[in-house]
């Protein structure tokens, strides 16, 4: 809780554009547990938000402009998002139920020089977001609040 004068920031969520929103979010629902919050109607379109905990997305009706597709662990540009990502207690098992559902764009690639046990995969999600999924990432406990 916020004391007198102090003000509080929670993670709120992440905007995707979507060529079909309902396949969209079938994607996220089935492969990564989300489920449907709110939609809202604006007349001509639709905003529906995902939900798991405290994470949402919030799904759009995509432009008509076409974009270049995201390769690897996703684009590099400044100000484009690079990848969303999920931790799982097991790649190998989230892709074996993935099956062709999407398309692995880099990996899975083992960390273990980085932390033992550490693997993730890069994914494509029907619009061609970058989803990242990893197993055994840990938090450096060894550095002070501040990174140093």
């Amino acid at each position: 809780m916020a004391g007198a004068g102090e003000r509080v920031m929670v993670w709120s969520h992440v905007g995707l554009n979507c060529a079909d929103q309902k396949t969209t979010e079938e994607f996220y629902t089935r492969y990564f547990g989300f489920t449907r919050a709110r939609v809202v109607d604006l007349g001509e379109a639709r905003i529906v938000f995902l939900r798991k905990g405290d994470a949402y997305l919030e799904l759009f009706a995509a432009g008509s402009a076409a974009a270049r597709p995201a390769q690897d662990d996703g684009p590099q540009a400044p100000g484009r998002m690079r990848h969303l990502a999920f931790q799982t207690d097991s790649v190998d098992a989230f892709l074996a139920e993935l099956g062709d559902a999407a398309e692995v764009t880099l990996g899975p690639l083992d960390f273990d020089d980085f932390i033992c046990g550490w693997r993730t995969v890069w994914v494509r999600d029907p619009d061609g977001v970058i989803v990242e999924v990893s197993q055994g990432f840990e938090d450096d406990r060894s550095h002070d609040k501040d990174g140093a």
